[in-house]
């Protein structure tokens, strides 16, 4: 880096150097305003117009030592900026395109210390750059967001495996909301989260584009919410189990040890005007480092099987189901008969510690040529720390095999280290052409971006808690598109064909049902941004309703655009996404029976084949019920649907 001439000005605005004094960084369209005090502390406050949406009474990197970057700031040196481009998207989860739109402000304080603001017209964010010599120890950073009184959070609940201390979390915590004030100061949550204002204004908070550097969590101080990063991990270990996992046994009293030049994660402030505001908003993937690798056009997005939450648990096949080929093989024939283009070997094909020690039950060669043949890929499942140990000879034993994606797991974690492993995958993975899913994860936070080959991510409350919880709520999974998703592509697993209403359901082990209807986890295929759907129903039911599994399956997974058409966070949403000149509308939700009339307006001019799947007149009482409709439908005309507690819904229109 020479200076900060590596920041990528597009319009240079000016620059000049003067004491302490105030700033203001307008957004493109003039909807919002950051107002910036530099003086003892770096401030600044969010408007749109008038109306303050947000502050924060300082901006602080503190070195160990106690040495305070930001404070006494002196002279200050100003570079203003204008940036209008497009971003194109190598696979389009949500839209080909993201226009990245915002103006841009950077402060230099001292030589050694800045910050960059950028300003768009749905949202803000900053981030600190520091030029010192020689390597670096963080003892913390200081974030802070604060609120009116009266706002209210939408969270997820941290959770925390016993025996581990509290950095320790799957990221998968069932999403609630809460009056800020009630949100307990002894707790923290993870980002994103939402905070809802009494003006109707919301504000996401997250953190984006982590690189050797610990993630960010939140927790409460009287009305704002401040960053806490997981310490730098000294010690580890090995535990053991069914899935063994390194844990954390010492931390240092620092949170980092970086490059004394380098810019640091961004601080990202996401501004919604209405509900329906909120899961279209593309800063965070914006954010995220431009991409690491020259060509992404072999990294393919696509919709595959999983076995492991219905237990591999089928029936009327003629072999005994299990971990054996027989059941590999017959999941092909599934995939193929019903426009899946892979499958998933989940754990248990090979022995957790060892990806070279194959299930004796399975002949790895047999499925992967009987998959050659029908067209059909393979993806692998494995356990985080054995697949780093054995990483190169396993990549190259998973392109023999023509693995084209693979799932790692178990990292739960998000200190610096485990970010660095992040990449350390992800590049391994590209060079040998492997597409990459991470699951007990953080979510991306723009690295997609960066690695397009990071084809999706978990790092949510999914399918999978339904065997043993009842935590996947038709709440949760509703405030996931208002949340989780707007820090990208989320993993959740939809497609459990036995459901039931809250008071019917039980979690059942190897024969697991959802909450909610049936037509709530289909709509979930095209309400969920992830360019790597799975399909985690039991196949042999799935066999026995053909027209439903074949609507399923011709549910696209990459889009050239997405609307939201209507919602309310926690209670209901409705998507509309573009393919070609085909449209795909689904909504979810919540335990409230629902009547919708939605204008088609929004679709160009013409008519429309139409196929309908939506909740059964008795739903209501029996979850798997659903009625398949078809019809034509023009522009001009609306859309009317009824959704049962816990429903949803998914209209196919192919343009005639």
């Amino acid at each position: 880096m020479k200076g900060w001439i590596s920041l990528a000005f597009i319009v240079l605005l000016g620059c000049r150097a003067e004491a302490q004094q105030n700033f203001m960084v307008t957004s493109p369209g003039a909807s919002l305003k950051l107002k910036i005090a530099t003086g003892s502390q770096l401030a600044w406050a969010l408007y749109a117009g008038d109306t303050l949406l947000q502050s924060s009474d300082g901006i602080e990197l503190e070195l160990r030592g106690g040495r305070r970057l930001s404070l006494n700031l002196g002279s200050v040196k100003s570079k203003s900026s204008a940036v209008r481009e497009t971003i194109q998207v190598p696979v389009p989860y949500r839209r080909k395109q993201v226009l990245n739109h915002y103006n841009q402000l950077i402060l230099t304080f001292n030589k050694y210390y800045a910050v960059e603001f950028r300003v768009y017209d749905n949202g803000m964010a900053y981030r600190i750059g520091i030029q010192l010599k020689d390597t670096v120890l963080v003892h913390n950073e200081r974030a802070v967001f604060s609120f009116d009184s009266t706002a209210t959070m939408w969270h997820p609940q941290l959770d925390r495996p016993t025996g581990r201390d509290k950095y320790h979390t799957g990221f998968e915590g069932q999403y609630r909301k809460v009056r800020l004030l009630d949100f307990p100061d002894t707790a923290m949550t993870y980002a994103p989260v939402v905070i809802s204002l009494k003006n109707g204004f919301h504000i996401a908070i997250t953190d984006a584009n982590l690189n050797d550097y610990p993630g960010m969590f939140l927790k409460r101080s009287g009305n704002t919410l401040q960053g806490e990063f997981a310490p730098y991990p000294l010690e580890e270990e090995m535990t053991s189990g069914e899935f063994p996992q390194l844990i954390v046994t010492k931390r240092a009293p620092y949170i980092a040890k970086i490059a004394g030049t380098r810019m640091l994660p961004w601080r990202a402030v996401l501004v919604a005007r209405s509900d329906i505001d909120l899961p279209s908003n593309d800063i965070v993937y914006a954010l995220g480092d431009p991409s690491k690798l020259e060509d992404a056009s072999w990294v393919k997005a696509g919709k595959g099987t999983d076995e492991w939450i219905c237990g591999i648990n089928l029936f009327n096949v003629p072999f005994v189901a299990g971990l054996n080929t027989a059941t590999y093989k017959f999941y092909i024939d599934f995939a193929k008969k019903f426009g899946f283009d892979q499958i998933m070997l989940d754990a248990g094909w090979s022995n957790y510690k060892d990806l070279f020690d194959i299930n004796p039950s399975i002949n790895m060669d047999t499925i992967a040529a009987y998959g050659r043949q029908q067209g059909i890929k393979l993806m692998l499942w494995t356990l985080c720390s054995t697949l780093d140990r054995q990483l190169e000879p396993a990549l190259a034993q998973f392109n023999k095999w023509g693995v084209t994606s693979i799932m790692t797991d178990f990292m739960d974690r998000d200190d610096q280290q485990m970010v660095n492993f992040y990449h350390r995958i992800a590049r391994a993975c590209a060079d040998h052409k492997i597409s990459v899913m991470f699951h007990g994860a953080f979510p991306p936070k723009g690295f997609n971006r960066t690695w397009p080959n990071a084809i999706t991510y978990e790092g949510a409350l999914g399918a999978e808690w339904n065997i043993w919880s009842e935590l996947a709520t038709p709440e949760h999974n509703v405030a996931l598109a208002y949340t989780r998703m707007l820090a990208g592509p989320l993993d959740y697993e939809p497609g459990l064909l036995l459901n039931a209403q809250k008071d019917q359901f039980r979690p059942i082990g190897k024969n697991p049902m959802s909450i909610g209807t049936r037509c709530h986890q289909l709509a979930m295929f095209a309400v969920y941004d992830s360019p790597l759907q799975i399909f985690s129903g039991n196949p042999s039911q799935a066999l026995k309703e053909p027209e439903f599994m074949q609507l399923l399956g011709s549910v696209p997974v990459t889009w050239d655009d997405t609307k939201i058409l209507s919602g309310k966070i926690g209670e209901f949403i409705v998507t509309a996404r573009k393919t070609g000149n085909d449209w795909y509308i689904a909504g979810l939700n919540n335990s409230t029976a629902r009547y919708l009339q939605l204008p088609a307006n929004f679709l160009p001019p013409g008519t429309y084949r139409a196929t309908l799947c939506k909740d059964g007149l008795n739903a209501h009482q029996y979850g798997s019920d659903y009625e398949i409709v078809n019809s034509e439908l023009r522009h001009d005309q609306s859309i009317d649907i009824h959704m049962a507690p816990g429903g949803g819904f998914l209209l196919r229109l192919i343009h005639k």
